[in-house]
């Protein structure tokens, strides 16, 4: 554990799970059971942190020694299979280990690569594939219609445009509310999503502790007008480019958020769609105006943290805001429950009123799963626990 979690605190590595393992100030073995980790603040939620990130997937220390290539092409870890082929760009072909207990129900897993999302459901549907792994609210609707099981984590926050705040347009709060109010979010999901996805009315879910009925901005075409009028009469037309990948979703959201938008005076938006590895540089620079990006929210800290805290390298719209900054942090310090509600309740509200971001869909860590297959449990942000898998029929 000490070696997986020095390396993905080591920003050279280029781990995913950076801002979580970031957080860890020493890691000592006391012995051969106990690793005595010290944080560089006080966080009592830092297990969430763990679940939730790559922090709780151990790898061989020995097999990661050998370089990228080599762990790519012969990985070692400890979980209920081991891999006996891949193909890459393919599949990958597991076997039941032997040495993992308790010993999980099915002999193998075959893990097919398909980004094609349609495929995806296609495949479990004509039985090919027994689950699907999904996040596409339009692809479970169908998946539905066809009479196929779907599963869902429910989560709070959700898929939302990140506006630069450090440059014009957006450093305007009267340009981040405008295009708040602007853009129809059902209509963006009857256009993209089918109309089947879940759209974000509050920051948290409502089977969430942290949940009040602070809402979003709601869709207001007049007041979305005045602003427009006001900030075009001061010189300042709210004109952007939407920075969108290439993936069908995402550019097709870029595009109906341009359509929508195409209905107001003073506004005008240019899409410009690049490949995800080609545009995170431009996010991470704060050289974009409009791009998209997720805070899919179970406990909140780590998500709020990440993405709002202006000392966070994850906060893609730059805000930075006093108010803001200090309830994240007292949420993230409070060991008890009603204390941790009331600083993000001062959060959501404080969101709310500065608008960096405009909130579009909850995030959906899903699985589309085919006749005969049993036993799917979800843990973090939607990974299954494939030990716990069955097959009848």
């Amino acid at each position: 554990m000490r070696y997986n979690w020095e390396r993905m605190r080591d920003p050279a590595a280029g781990s995913p799970s950076l801002i979580q393992a970031s957080q860890i100030e020493a890691l000592e073995v006391a012995d051969p059971l106990t690793l005595r980790v010290t944080l560089r603040a006080p966080n009592p939620h830092y297990g969430q942190a763990v679940l939730w990130s790559g922090l709780n997937w151990i790898a061989s220390p020995a097999a990661l020694d050998g370089g990228r290539q080599a762990f790519d092409e012969q990985p070692v870890g400890a979980g209920p299979f081991t891999m006996t082929q891949w193909r890459r760009q393919d599949r990958i072909i597991l076997e039941r280990n032997p040495g993992y207990e308790p010993a999980p129900y099915l002999d193998g897993i075959e893990l097919i690569h398909n980004g094609d999302t349609n495929q995806r459901v296609n495949a479990v549907i004509a039985g090919e594939a027994g689950v699907a792994v999904e996040g596409s609210w339009a692809s479970l609707g169908r998946a539905e219609d066809a009479g196929l099981r779907t599963l869902v984590q429910p989560t709070g926050g959700g898929q939302f445009l990140a506006l630069n705040t450090r440059r014009a347009p957006f450093d305007d709060e009267r340009a981040r509310r405008a295009l708040a109010l602007a853009i129809d979010i059902d209509a963006l999901n009857d256009v993209v999503f089918a109309g089947r996805a879940e759209l974000p009315r509050t920051l948290f879910d409502e089977s969430s502790p942290f949940h009040t009925d602070i809402a979003v901005p709601a869709h207001d075409p007049q007041a979305a007008q005045e602003l427009f009028d006001e900030l075009a009469a001061e010189g300042r037309p709210v004109s952007f480019t939407f920075l969108a990948y290439t993936s069908v979703e995402n550019k097709a959201v870029a595009e109906a958020v341009q359509a929508l938008l195409s209905a107001f005076d003073g506004v005008d938006v240019r899409v410009e769609v690049l490949e995800f590895a080609s545009a995170l540089p431009r996010l991470n620079t704060y050289d974009s105006d409009v791009a998209i990006t997720s805070a899919a929210i179970l406990d909140p800290d780590t998500a709020l943290w990440s993405n709002f805290h202006g000392d966070s390298t994850g906060n893609f719209t730059g805000i930075d805001d006093a108010e803001l900054n200090t309830a994240i942090d007292e949420g993230r310090r409070a060991a008890d429950l009603d204390a941790r509600i009331a600083a993000y309740e001062i959060a959501q509200q404080r969101i709310v009123e500065l608008n960096p971001v405009v909130w579009y869909i909850r995030t959906a860590p899903a699985a589309v799963l085919g006749d005969g297959v049993h036993g799917v449990q979800m843990y973090g942000m939607g990974s299954i626990r494939p030990e716990l898998l069955w097959t009848m029929g």
